[in-house]
């Protein structure tokens, strides 16, 4: 009786476990058909999807496939080809304005690396493109696209490893980027917790991952996680940092493991060559007037892009065979564009006039009129006014803000000093006027000497030469002192019409005998401005009879208005 209840028991039992197992198969079957169901109509609707395309935009078509076509950047990029293309690869930080080629010049130059027999990057070599703006990361160490980061058992999603209780490292950009170049653009903006550790990641080259779940100990553990707690993930690159900002408001850290590299803007005969190779790519033809008008109002390669791209679109809408300048002129009007400021030197010899050099932006040069008078006081109580901005000026770095006064200021107070003391001159004797026209900002060191032959100037009334142009800080006890930004000074000395241009002695380059169309001279007194940009007596009496013509046709004019009674 006890057998059969037991075999009875046992084929119960089997026929569940059977049922089960059956079930079991079904709901599989089922569920696998399901999934390939769906499967199948999901890869549909993506090829689908991929099978839709529009035209290539006019950016990514006018994207720079060569060195040549980035225009105007010749010296930063043959820098930048130094520091990257050699036997040994130094990590670098692009400076410049926007839209002026440093994300072209980055990608390009690894290409080139490539080509060379001693470069150490081979030809598998990557790029890694990432925008420190977007970057984010989480604190928990869950998420960090940049560094890298460890999948823990705990979360959701870990997947057969993470059941066993295994950590799972995900490696970053650093890594994805292991024996190539790593692009951040916009690196200025890379949050401080991110930069320190890629700070120690460039250092060690290599990432050191952690987690609270790893055991060494760990039987189950694979030995590549192993591997990559113990050693870490390589991460043995080159990195090329973009930025807008200046190099005060970059990490100094960073700054001291990289080269750095400045890209100009681009002046109005770069901004055409850009836009007409960009019509060229359309392709459509464009007008000399239409090209002129858009260097007046492009800041820099994008913006002529866009330019030449929305008026190609009105010229093709209305059927016409190329861009004409009412489309631009149009583009512009509605796109409220402002026209870019374009400095020239004065027209004529004046007293107290002097064309100072002044640098703004991401080292673009321009000539900046510095204007004096000296009206006789008797009363030898004369006093100094200054006018223009010049009062404050803002300084930002990485983590602060300081605003300060001028130096502006400071500059008018030294050179009444040097000429007090130099040039033997009673200021006391006259009220003295200094300005500084058209709304620019001045940093006062560099306009030191402009300053002072401008009061000379006025004080002596001796006009000053119109196409003279200088920079440079003036000591106290006469000395010409070097400055910044020399190259772009001289460029812009060049372009606004100067026949000459003084500069320190300390800036001197050999490479400015070989400038054309001006003349550089570098001098280290004050005295030896003065007697350059100073009219001789000759170059006087003809600026004086020219004014007496002048004046002598202002007071006919006058004579012949009818006066009111």
């Amino acid at each position: 009786m006890k057998t059969n209840i037991l075999i009875l028991l046992e084929i119960s039992i089997t026929t569940i476990i059977g049922l089960y197992i059956l079930n079991s198969f079904k709901n599989n079957q089922y569920n696998k058909g399901f999934v390939q169901k769906n499967y199948t109509k999901e890869l549909e609707n993506l090829n689908k999807l991929k099978s839709i395309s529009l035209t290539i935009p006019l950016t990514e078509k006018s994207r720079p496939n060569d060195f040549s076509e980035i225009i105007g950047q010749e010296q930063p990029i043959k820098a930048l080809k130094a520091a990257i293309c050699g036997s040994n690869p130094q990590n670098v930080i692009i400076y410049g304005p926007p839209g002026v080629g440093k994300t072209a010049a980055a990608r390009l130059v690894l290409e080139y690396a490539k080509t060379k027999i001693y470069s150490p990057f081979k030809k598998d070599a990557k790029f890694i493109e990432i925008d420190a703006t977007t970057v984010r990361f989480d604190e928990r160490g869950i998420a960090d696209p940049l560094i890298g980061s460890v999948h823990d058992p705990i979360y959701q999603g870990a997947g057969a490893l993470g059941v066993s209780g295994i950590p799972q490292p995900k490696p970053g950009a650093v890594t994805k980027a292991h024996g190539g170049i790593l692009f951040i653009d916009e690196i200025g903006e890379l949050h401080p917790t991110e930069m320190n550790k890629l700070l120690k990641v460039l250092e060690d080259r290599r990432v050191f991952l952690d987690s609270a779940y790893y055991n060494s100990e760990d039987t189950n553990l694979p030995e590549y996680i192993k591997e990559i707690f113990e050693n870490g993930l390589p991460a043995d690159f080159r990195l090329i940092g973009a930025t807008t900002k200046s190099p005060e408001e970059i990490c100094p850290a960073l700054r001291s493991r990289c080269v750095e590299i400045f890209f100009k803007g681009l002046c109005p005969e770069e901004i055409e060559i850009v836009a007409s190779n960009c019509a060229n790519k359309i392709p459509i033809k464009i007008e000399e007037k239409a090209l002129k008008l858009i260097s007046k109002y492009a800041e820099n390669g994008r913006e002529a892009v866009n330019l030449v791209q929305l008026s190609a679109g009105i010229a093709i809408n209305e059927e016409r065979d190329g861009i004409k300048v009412n489309h631009v002129e149009w583009i512009i009007e509605n796109g409220q564009y402002t026209q870019r400021p374009e400095k020239k030197v004065l027209e004529k010899p004046e007293i107290g006039c002097v064309n100072g050099l002044a640098v703004y932006g991401a080292n673009m040069g321009i000539v900046m009129e510095i204007e004096a008078t000296a009206i006789k006081n008797n009363t030898g109580e004369g006093e100094v006014k200054v006018t223009g901005i010049i009062e404050k000026e803002e300084i930002t770095t990485s983590n602060k803000k300081l605003i300060k006064s001028s130096t502006a200021k400071c500059s008018v107070e030294n050179v009444i000093t040097v000429l007090s003391n130099i040039f033997h001159i009673n200021i006391k004797n006259y009220n003295i006027h200094v300005n500084f026209p058209s709304g620019i900002p001045v940093d006062g060191p560099s306009a030191g000497v402009s300053i002072a032959t401008a009061i000379y100037s006025a004080i002596k009334g001796i006009p000053v030469n119109n196409k003279v142009a200088m920079t440079g800080e003036v000591s106290l006890n006469g000395k010409v002192k070097p400055i910044g930004g020399i190259t772009a000074k001289i460029a812009a000395a060049k372009k606004a019409g100067a026949d000459i241009v003084i500069i320190p002695k300390e800036n001197w380059q050999e490479n400015f005998k070989f400038i054309r169309g001006i003349e550089i001279i570098p001098v280290d007194n004050l005295q030896k401005i003065i007697k350059i940009a100073l009219l001789s007596d000759k170059e006087c009496r003809n600026y004086e009879q020219d004014n007496k013509v002048i004046l002598s046709a202002i007071a006919l004019k006058d004579s012949n208005i009818p006066q009111e009674v």
